[in-house]
């Protein structure tokens, strides 16, 4: 369970224990379930990584979360909220238009998808916030920060911990308000991320992210 990849992170040996037994006694159901909660660090090797995407914590609705930061399964019946957010500012953006829900492709490009909590309970919004998982994202983020990198920081959480742990003056640094309902008209819509990844990626003799789906 733990990615291969990532297992030298002090926080597997130090701070996953506790967690998993906190999980374990948790009442309500848990989101993503437990076989997906590393699976953003299961998609992107740290080599391979070349865009970070970090919002907040998992969707907390039933068969919504599927361990990739923003991503619902293909065929989940209810609303989009973020998700469909992320897919109006691509229209905008890149002219886009995406249907497919799940971003696996978006990841196997070296887009990690992350949030700055990876699990939460069923109808909690933020309630695993102060389980320790910033400790882990913490260390993904300094593990990443010697080589430049684009980084989409959306809301608030996202932007705090990379103000601590990034320090590299050649990474692209995107800051908006998170895609969700209740705050992408403050300067989530508008921010135009899609096309000036690219453009970055570009300019650094890299291959484009195709976001289309």
């Amino acid at each position: 369970m733990i990615p291969e990849a990532w297992v030298h992170l002090p926080f597997f040996s130090r701070d996953w224990p506790r967690i998993a037994t906190a999980l374990a006694a948790e009442t309500a159901p848990v989101y993503p379930p437990r076989e997906r909660l590393f699976a953003a660090l299961e998609a992107a090797a740290p080599d391979a990584v070349r865009v970070v995407i970090l919002g907040q914590d998992p969707y907390h609705t039933p068969g919504k979360a599927d361990g990739l930061a923003f991503s619902i399964p293909d065929g989940f019946p209810g609303r989009l909220d973020s998700l469909g957010n992320i897919f109006k500012e691509l229209q905008a953006d890149l002219g886009v238009a995406r249907a497919r829900t799940q971003l696996n492709d978006w990841a196997a490009q070296g887009v990690l998808l992350l949030n700055t909590a990876l699990s939460v309970p069923e109808a909690r919004p933020k309630g695993h916030d102060r389980l320790g998982w910033d400790r882990l994202v913490g260390e993904v983020l300094g593990a990443l920060d010697a080589t430049p990198r684009a980084f989409l920081l959306w809301g608030g959480p996202a932007q705090k911990l990379a103000a601590r742990y990034l320090s590299n003056p050649d990474h692209l640094r995107i800051e908006t308000a998170h895609p969700s309902p209740l705050s992408a008209y403050r300067g989530f819509f508008g921010s135009r991320p899609f096309s000036r990844v690219n453009a970055w990626l570009e300019a650094r003799g890299e291959a484009p992210i195709v976001w289309a789906g």
